[in-house]
């Protein structure tokens, strides 16, 4: 039996704390899933106690089949989608959009953002459940309401585009590079001269 089922076994019986328990559980995720959606930490936290006043709301009507995940995802992603309905943002610098994490990031989580967010909206979030939130690919599906051969395409899709992408940052690193080796060249080459004629 998992810590779900366990968790839901509590909630069946009329145990109370099986509801903070769940939170627990899943409120870190759902966090970071809500702020990749929306450009506020603030807006996210609102998104993401909404989402589980929803599910608790409507408790009764769920049947627990070990899906309850995606079913908690696709809530937070309807959620977001509705609060971004409600208010007008303006849009925030790409490199901000996790400034207000509260949370301290590796350089590689940062890059991985950053990266994915260059890609249309429909793939980068396939990308980010996948690889940030460990989704298995039919509950991804199950999240974003689309066909599991079509998570399949769009994930296919989206690794072309970021290799693509990876390799041109790649190209460009080595071309900046090759420039400042000229220049550090040249500098060097300079300073010689200067120096010879110091000592002539």
């Amino acid at each position: 039996m998992t810590r779900e089922d366990e968790i839901f076994e509590k909630l069946k019986n009329g145990d109370e704390s099986g509801a903070a328990e769940l939170v627990r559980l899943y409120y870190e995720d759902i966090l970071r899933y809500c702020m990749f959606r929306l450009p506020d930490r603030y807006l996210a936290e609102d998104a993401v106690q909404e989402t589980f006043l929803k599910v608790f709301r409507y408790f009764d009507d769920y049947r627990h089949k070990g899906r309850f995940r995606a079913f908690l995802y696709k809530v937070a992603g309807n959620t977001c989608i509705d609060m971004m309905r409600k208010k007008q943002w303006d849009p925030i610098p790409e490199d901000a959009a996790q400034e207000e994490s509260g949370m301290r990031k590796t350089e590689e989580q940062e890059d991985f953002l950053r990266i994915i967010r260059k890609l249309p909206p429909e793939l980068g979030e396939v990308v980010f459940l996948r690889f940030s939130q460990e989704l298995r690919l039919r509950e991804i599906a199950e999240t974003v309401g689309i066909p599991l051969r079509t998570v399949q395409s769009r994930l296919r899709r989206a690794l072309e585009l970021l290799r693509t992408e990876l390799e041109r940052e790649g190209e460009a690193e080595e071309e900046g590079n090759r420039s400042n080796e000229i220049e550090i060249r040249k500098e060097a080459g300079q300073n010689e001269q200067i120096h010879e004629k110091e000592t002539d």
